[in-house]
């Protein structure tokens, strides 16, 4: 039986599977459709290059940028993420805090 489906992008996926260290798990959560790919960077260039440069100082990681724009995007869902100390400090449309799920 399939819930609801992880949306996420392919630079999450990839550092997904590299702490992890295993590609075959990540790519199993899309083929079982636990994970459903959201957000193509193709398309969200502008917004992207924005966002690393208003965070330039924090350095973020293109996954960090891909979730904080899939977060505008998609407002009514929560991040999870393990990265709280910059998700406190990231912002989905200039101003608002983002709704996060940050694991033990």
């Amino acid at each position: 039986m399939r819930g609801i489906a992880l949306l996420t992008c392919e630079a999450v996926l990839a550092e997904t599977a590299f702490h992890l260290q295993n590609a075959s798990l990540v790519l199993a959560m899309l083929n079982d459709g636990l994970a459903t790919l959201a957000l193509d960077c193709r398309d969200h260039l502008v917004q992207l290059t924005r966002l690393a440069d208003r965070y330039a100082d924090r350095k973020p990681d293109l996954a960090d940028l891909c979730l904080v724009r899939m977060s505008e995007l998609f407002p009514k869902y929560s991040v999870i993420t393990i990265d709280r100390a910059d998700f406190q400090v990231y912002r989905r449309n200039k101003r608002e805090a983002i709704p996060l799920m940050c694991p033990a």
